[in-house]
Formats: structure tokens, sequence, C-alpha cells
């Protein structure tokens, strides 16, 4: 079955999703789709009182429903039937996604859908192997700790990956017993609304998920600020995060968690494998266009062999052909917005003005959309915005060192510790460099993450709060209380 599809003739879900019902809505916003400019429609904007009605739908799904109370195995029996639908629905959410998106249709079947319904069966185990625990107390008394779900959680989700980040917040919320009211992004809204509706179709009760279309500064403070929301989970950039934080301290206290962005390194020492090196350091910086928060898009290279690394990456960068993002040959993709293509290539002229080499690209491509080359920028001053500023493109710099501590020294970025790439043959190095980064995640001889989904993730510095995937990200769905029961009668 072909995935190539005409986005003319793709029916689009324009609408809220509540207590299982779509809510009608008129579109606020205009949309555009990345892949060719052509504007397409408006999304809706849900105020606070439409905000207010999802959070009560989940409050009385929860108390309706039982699910917080059920079984357990009931929990993963219906969230294991939700990912079988996600599975079978795979053509018509990937077609949803690439419309919009700036992911190509292909990939989406093959890799974000696939893993998504894999990552709702990884957290669906944990709501029957992770309950209470004892605690050693005297033998007089008996101690243990009590763990609940918390509610209703609000959950808001970026552009770049949207069922993969609907996915990363459903899942653990889910299995762990909460409703969810969430906000996907507006430009990006219409898989996890599919998505939500094959969850009711699943047997999970209608209510416990709410999707509300709209912005950041009404649907996402409406959210965020709201008194029956128990705690919040988001993904995006760092200033949206240090906004969200700020909404949530002006309204109350409610814990979060915040996957925030990233300036990420990737060392490379000398007695690295080269080839393997520049294979995985180009991944690294063009999946989606450079537009992924652990995007490695600082490269610090060892001085010998900078020449033959940068060549090997050169080479890399100028396979690229960009496409469609509804034809299913398309590898490469768009920038989501003219806007956002506009910052790229002013960051990129101004690191030129300083005076980095432009190895490779630096320009807008010359094709409909908003498509820009994979750039290679060497020579880079250490306090361009190319260097120091999260462009979310497909731009690299590379700096080299002579030492070790030279290197640890340059991939120290004052502001972000999301992820960090290290590649060597040594394995003392490795282990003494890994432990030195400061970030949240280190990959060795690999840049990216693999579909081990128990491995969490989440930054240091300003590159966010608490993790998301991994059995962190179930108990960070979970509050506690400790228990002491006297035995003996007596409480001493």
């Amino acid at each position: 079955m072909t995935l190539s599809f005409d986005p003319e003739t793709l029916e689009l879900p324009f609408h809220h999703f509540i207590a299982g019902e779509r809510v009608a809505a008129e579109g606020a916003l205009e949309m555009r789709r990345p892949s060719d400019g052509m504007a397409y429609g408006g999304c809706p904007v849900a105020d606070a009182s439409l905000v207010d009605r999802a959070v009560q739908a989940g409050r009385e799904a929860l108390k309706s429903s039982g699910w917080a109370d059920a079984r357990p195995r009931e929990r993963l029996n219906a969230m294991y039937r939700w990912a079988d639908l996600i599975d079978q629905e795979a053509p018509a959410l990937a077609r949803l996604e690439a419309f919009c998106s700036t992911r190509p249709v292909v990939q989406l079947a093959e890799g974000d859908i696939a893993v998504t319904a894999e990552q709702i069966r990884f957290f669906a185990e944990f709501a029957d192997k992770e309950g209470s625990v004892v605690a050693p107390t005297s033998t007089d008394s008996f101690g243990m700790t009590l763990s609940e779900p918390y509610g209703v959680i609000g959950a808001i989700t970026p552009w770049n990956f949207p069922i993969s980040m609907a996915g990363w917040k459903l899942g653990p919320a889910l299995a762990a017993g909460n409703a969810v009211v969430l906000k996907p992004s507006e430009i990006t809204p219409f898989s996890t609304l599919l998505m939500a509706e094959l969850a009711v179709k699943a047997g999970i009760p209608a209510g416990l998920i709410n999707i509300v279309l709209g912005d950041g500064p009404t649907t996402g403070n409406a959210i965020t600020g709201h008194p029956d929301i128990a705690k919040v989970s988001f993904t995006g950039s760092t200033a949206a995060g240090s906004a969200i934080m700020a909404n949530i301290a002006r309204t109350g206290i409610k814990p979060m968690t915040l996957e925030l962005g990233g300036k990420s390194p990737q060392v490379v020492f000398a007695d690295a494998d080269l080839e393997l090196a520049a294979a995985a350091i180009s991944r690294g910086i063009l999946a989606n266009a450079g537009q992924v928060c652990v995007a490695g898009s600082r490269l610090i290279v060892a001085e010998e062999v900078a020449d033959a690394l940068s060549e090997a990456i050169a080479r890399h960068m100028a396979r690229i052909e960009p496409g469609l993002t509804w034809d299913e040959n398309t590898q490469y993709s768009p920038i989501i917005s003219e806007r956002q293509l506009g910052r790229i290539d002013e960051i990129v002229k101004r690191a030129a003005s300083l005076g980095a080499e432009c190895v490779v690209g630096g320009r807008r491509m010359d094709v409909e959309g908003y498509f820009y080359e994979p750039t290679l920028l060497r020579g880079v001053d250490g306090n361009s915005p190319a260097v120091t500023e999260e462009i979310f493109g497909p731009v690299l710099t590379l700096q080299t060192f002579r030492e070790e501590e030279e290197a640890l020294a340059l991939a120290d970025h004052p502001t972000y510790g999301l992820a960090a790439g290290l590649f060597t043959r040594d394995l003392s190095r490795a282990m003494r460099v890994m432990k030195r980064l400061q970030a949240g995640t280190i990959w060795v001889n690999r840049y990216g993450r693999s579909r081990d989904h128990i491995l969490p993730t989440g930054g240091y510095k300003s590159s966010g709060i608490g993790k998301d995937l991994g059995r962190e990200a179930y108990l960070a769905n979970r509050k506690y209380k400790s228990v002491l029961i006297d035995i003996e009668g007596n409480n001493s």
C-alpha cells in the first residue's frame, strides 16, 4: 500500500475532543503547510471555560469509571488494545501528521507511530508491576510507602513530533491511573485527535483523554493555571517552560515535568571511527532538519582529525534532497514556518559575519516550501549565536580542541544540558568523559535514542526538570504517602 497522498483530498479534524465527543469550534489561528507554504485552515482556540469543561470531564470520568481503582491488569489490557489500534491506523495517523508537520509520511508510518505504540505497551506494563513499598522499621511497627494517581494531568506537546510527544504524556499518565487534558501544538494537532478517538474505541473510558486545541497564552495558560490540574507535563522551548513555571507559581503550587531546549555537543576524539562518527553526527543534526530538542548541533573535534571529519560530514550533507512530506520517497524535512526559516538564515549570516567558514550549505533551498540547506559552519566564534543559541534547524557548528580538558570546557554550555554525544575507541576515556559531561543523556559512539524505552530522557540546567520515558516517567505520574502502623498499640 502506498503512503503517498494528495493533501487536497484529506479530511482534517478541526475540533476539540472532550468526554469522548467531538466539540465543534471555529478556526482562529492561520495554519500553513511547511512543505509548500499553503494556507489551509484555522486552528480553534479553547478559552478558559472550555478548558474547565475538559478538566471537569476528566474528573467525572475518573469518578464514574473507577479507572484509578480498577484492577491494574484492566488498565494494561485497555492500553494494549489502544496500542494495537494505533498500529492498525498507522497510515491514517501518518497522513494526518505529514499533512501539516515537518515529518515525512514514511518516517511516521515506519518510525514515530510504531514507536509510540510500543511505548504505550511499555508504560501499560507498569500498571500491574509497580506498587507500594514496605519500609524497614522496628519490629513493633509496620511502615510502607503508598503511591496514588494525581488525578487530572495537564499536558502540552510541541509541533515537531506530535504523535510521539502525545504518547510520552498519555502513556505513563493513563497507566498510572490518571486522566489527561492535553493541548497539542496549534500547528500540528490532527494526529493527536485521532489518537484520542482510538483510545475510546479501545475501551479506555471516555473523558480520560481530553484534547483541547489552542495557543499558549490562552489555552496553555488556562491548563497550567487551572486549580484542578494536579500536575503539568510540558515539552517545548526553555522560554515557554519558564513561562509555564511562572504561571503555575501565580496560581498555586503543583509538580511539573519539563523537557526543554538543548544545544547538544558531539565530542569526537582522534581515535574515533571517523566514518561511523560522520554518519551518526550527520543523522544527529539532519533528522527532522535539526528541529529536535536533542539535535547534536555543536561538533567539538580533535584538531588532528577535524579536516577528515569535516569532509566526511559535508559528503553526507551534500546527498540531501528536499521533498514534500506527503511523498513516501521524501527523507528530508522542511522547516516548520517562514518565520523560523528566516531566523535560521539570520543566525547563519551573523556567524559568517563573525568569521565562520560555511563548508557546505548556508542558504534557503530554491524550492517551494520552507527548506534550508544542511549547513556546516567551521571556525565559529565561541560567542556566535550559532554556538550559543538553540537554532532548531540543520546547522552544525565545528570547534576544535587539543586536550581533553579543552574538549570538556567547550562541551559545557552555560544554559543547556539536554544531551551529548561522545566518539572514541578508548573505553577508559569514554567512562571518564561521560561522567563529566553535563547532560541528562549521553550517547557513546552513536547519536540518538534507541527503542529501549526503559532509558529515561530529560535535561540538566535550563534543559528541564524531571524525566520522560523509562520507569521514572511512570513514577512521576504517581504521588506518595508514608504510612506507619503501630502493631503493639503504643506510639513510642
